[in-house]
């Protein structure tokens, strides 16, 4: 029986290069896959998974209220389906999840999750929540911060990069708004933040 898996990480582990790879392999053995990004992640244009080793490939731009279930049953019909991969799939809503669940479930067909856990403040994002809820397997995918301990955090950025506390959930960006960082440092690296805010002479 086909499965949801859910692979989780901090920002820069390679999530989206594990996903074309495997993307690639199913093909390389004569098997289609679909891929699909949630439509509110427009940083490759729409319709697109790029990795920052310079791999990409078109895909699906799912809309909030697109039904992933419906469409991966159409293609299916017109030609097997063999693996449904999602990038950023923090983005997506928790109805996407239970669809995803349906492509698994009803149609055997197995479906590979990729994305971060946690926001910038340490809070799960919906689609992380239901997919850690919901899916079959989970898998860390690891990467490091510059203490060489494992980062679990996602610290952002503003323009002066400066450590930033507050704000809206979605902000997209890469290198230069968040940074992948242990617990212990992103803790250091707010309360620095709130030290030298308190301690300016301007309102912020």
């Amino acid at each position: 029986m086909a499965k949801l898996y859910f692979y989780y990480a901090a920002m820069n582990a390679g999530k989206s290069t594990v996903l074309l790879q495997a993307s690639y392999n199913y093909r390389e053995r004569g098997m289609r896959t679909l891929l699909f990004i949630p439509a509110i992640d427009t940083r490759g244009g729409g319709g697109r998974i790029e990795s920052r080793i310079g791999l990409r490939s078109s895909a699906v731009a799912l809309a909030e209220r697109d039904n992933l279930l419906r469409h991966v049953l159409a293609e299916h019909q017109a030609k097997p389906v063999a693996c449904v991969l999602i990038d950023e799939a923090q983005f997506l809503t928790p109805a996407h999840v239970w669809q995803a669940t349906d492509v698994a479930d009803n149609l055997d067909i197995p479906v590979l999750c990729y994305g971060l856990r946690t926001d910038f403040q340490g809070k799960l994002f919906p689609g992380s929540g239901a997919l850690l809820a919901l899916a079959d397997d989970l898998t860390e995918l690891k990467t490091i911060c510059h203490c060489g301990r494992k980062a679990t955090m996602n610290l952002r950025l503003d323009a002066e990069g400066r450590s930033v506390r507050e704000g809206a959930q979605v902000e997209l960006g890469g290198n230069e708004r968040y940074v992948a960082i242990c617990r212990r440092h992103y803790k250091e690296a707010l309360t620095a933040a709130s030290v030298t805010q308190s301690a300016s002479p301007f309102p912020h």
